[in-house]
């Protein structure tokens, strides 16, 4: 077993070494494809570095385990596992807001997108209903719940009298911020680590990577 761990962790070191040795060649070959990014690359040179003095992570175990047992790009694994593992503590935070708030992940989804509007925060509820992809029975049975906790309110258009509007009421609107707030604790916990220029550069190349998969 010992021998197991060690080369474990000589596998890991090793994957960790090739991450960082292409992660500065990316930067450094990327000075014109970076153009109009300013300060993209010292910062993205400064996160490799320390990233290579840090301690291990999950996915440093976990390029270790696979190595040698299935062909993969080191550095494209370390990257977008690390996306995925990123994205679940996202929603973890997400979920940990909604049981500081007492609301239900459908209510916050409704208030939100109410919100979103500006005050009054109000909507046709038919628009509402497309927004959130759901029938008028579900979007009437979704509205009783919210009334009856007094975070919205329906109210007949004046130009209209067929038409229902939602709008959220004070306490909705209060609640809904409070989740707000939440969320923003748990985004900023996950953002601390990096200083202004590193939070830029990581936003840029994030970017560019959705960019590349929205646009094909």
């Amino acid at each position: 077993m010992g021998r197991e761990a060690a080369e474990g962790r000589a596998r890991s070191a090793q994957g960790r070494a090739a991450g960082a040795q292409a992660a500065t060649e990316h930067a450094a070959n990327s000075d014109e494809n970076s153009a109009g990014i300013p300060g993209e690359n010292p910062a993205v040179e400064s996160v490799v570095e320390s990233a290579g003095e840090s301690a291990e992570d999950s996915v440093d175990r976990h390029i270790a385990r696979w190595t040698g047992k299935v062909p993969f790009d080191v550095p494209t694994e370390a990257v977008i596992t690390r996306i995925q593992l990123l994205a679940k503590h996202v929603s973890h935070g997400k979920e940990r807001a909604l049981a500081e708030t007492g609301l239900q992940a459908f209510e916050f989804e409704t208030m939100h997108r109410l919100a979103s509007r500006g005050a009054p925060w109000r909507a046709p509820s038919a628009e509402l209903a497309a927004e959130l992809l759901l029938s008028p029975a579900g979007m009437t049975g979704r509205l009783d719940t919210l009334e009856k906790s007094g975070l919205v309110r329906r109210l007949r258009a004046a130009a209209d009298r067929r038409r229902v509007d939602v709008e959220l009421t004070e306490e909705g609107h209060r609640r809904w911020l409070d989740a707000m707030r939440w969320r923003g604790v748990a985004e900023h916990e996950m953002i601390e680590p990096l200083d202004d220029g590193e939070r830029a550069a990581l936003a840029a190349l994030l970017k560019r990577m959705l960019l590349a998969v929205e646009t094909r």
